[in-house]
Formats: C-alpha cells, sequence, structure tokens
C-alpha cells in the first residue's frame, strides 16, 4: 500500500490538463515497469524449462496453431535458423515437436505438445493471478477509470483485446500483426 500512497503524493495536483503527454508517459512506464516484473515473476516459475525466447516461441505456436518453421520464424521475427535451435530445446523438453503435413508429405509442421500448452496456461494464470490482486486493491471508480484508460491505449497501439472468455490470446502481447510506428 505503501506505493499506491507514495505514487499518489508524488502525481502534482496540477497534471498540466488533458495534453499532459509527458505525465502521461510517465505514468504508462511506470505501470511498464510493473507489469513486465509480474511478467518476470510469471516466468521464473519455468525457467529452469524455458529461456523467454523459447516461451515466446510456445506463446505464437500455441496461439496460432501449428506452423512451417519459416511462418514460424516470421511470427517471431527472427532467423528460421534460430527459431529451429530454440525450437530443438523444446523438443527434447517434450514442450513442442515436429510431425511431417498429413496433407504434404514433404512438408514438416511444428506443435505444441499438451505439456507446452500446460506451461503456457500456467505462466498466464500466475501473471493473470498476480494482476488481479492489485486490481483487487483499487477503488470501484479507479478500476473503471483504468479499463477506459487501458483500452484506449492499447486500441492506439493496435494491440488486440484479450478474449472475454478470460484466456490470453497473446500471453505476453507479442504478435507480429501489430503496425510498427517509428518517429524519424
Amino acid at each position: 500500500m505503501a506505493a499506491y500512497e507514495q505514487a499518489h503524493q508524488d502525481r502534482p495536483s496540477d497534471r498540466g490538463g488533458d495534453d499532459d503527454v509527458e505525465g502521461v508517459t510517465r505514468a504508462v512506464l511506470t505501470a511498464s515497469r510493473l507489469l513486465v516484473a509480474l511478467s518476470a515473476r510469471s516466468l521464473a516459475a519455468v525457467e529452469d524449462r524455458v529461456t523467454l525466447p523459447q516461451f515466446r516461441l510456445l506463446v505464437v505456436l500455441s496461439t496460432h496453431g501449428n506452423a512451417k518453421l519459416v511462418t514460424l520464424a516470421e511470427r517471431l521475427g527472427v532467423n528460421p535458423s534460430t527459431a529451429m535451435r530454440m525450437l530443438d530445446r523444446l523438443i527434447v523438453g517434450g514442450l513442442a515437436e515436429r510431425e511431417v503435413n498429413p496433407a504434404n508429405r514433404r512438408e514438416t509442421v511444428l506443435r505444441v505438445t499438451p505439456e507446452g500448452h500446460r506451461l503456457v496456461e500456467d505462466v498466464t494464470a500466475g501473471r493473470r493471478r498476480e494482476i488481479a490482486a492489485i486490481v483487487e486493491r483499487l477503488a470501484p471508480e479507479q478500476r473503471s477509470a483504468l479499463i477506459d484508460a487501458l483500452t484506449a491505449f492499447t486500441a492506439a497501439g493496435g494491440e488486440p483485446s484479450v478474449p472475454a472468455d478470460g484466456s490470453d490470446g497473446y500471453p505476453l502481447g507479442w504478435t507480429s500483426d501489430l503496425p510498427a510506428h517509428h518517429d524519424m
């Protein structure tokens, strides 16, 4: 609770109106630091089994389903050889596997095993529990304001919404479908 009180003490009473881009940017950066810490803690439980890049590969396969190596590498934004090295380690760990494409026997498709799906679900559930515990400490009107603000923020950034059924379509927010925006 001390951090919550400190955040409210540090907030200037006059926020500069609706155009306080710097204040909003600072608040979002602070919140993102918290969210990264929550994500890191959720991954710490499985760090003996997978690295962050390997987990990301599992997330992409879990989200998009079976894929050829080239497609998987494109979705991850890595070279196919890099994706193959990550995948090889996941295969050894029983979290992913290769199989011959029944529609085209010359192709190999990659998929997450049931154990790999469980790992992704466990990490995601841990992160969800930690976020829920923080949200529960907010007053109802703060929760409503946070929903509005975060919905607008993620929409402006092109991030797809989490499905209403409670599943996390992108457990760590990675998708290659987001528009890139760079100020030069």
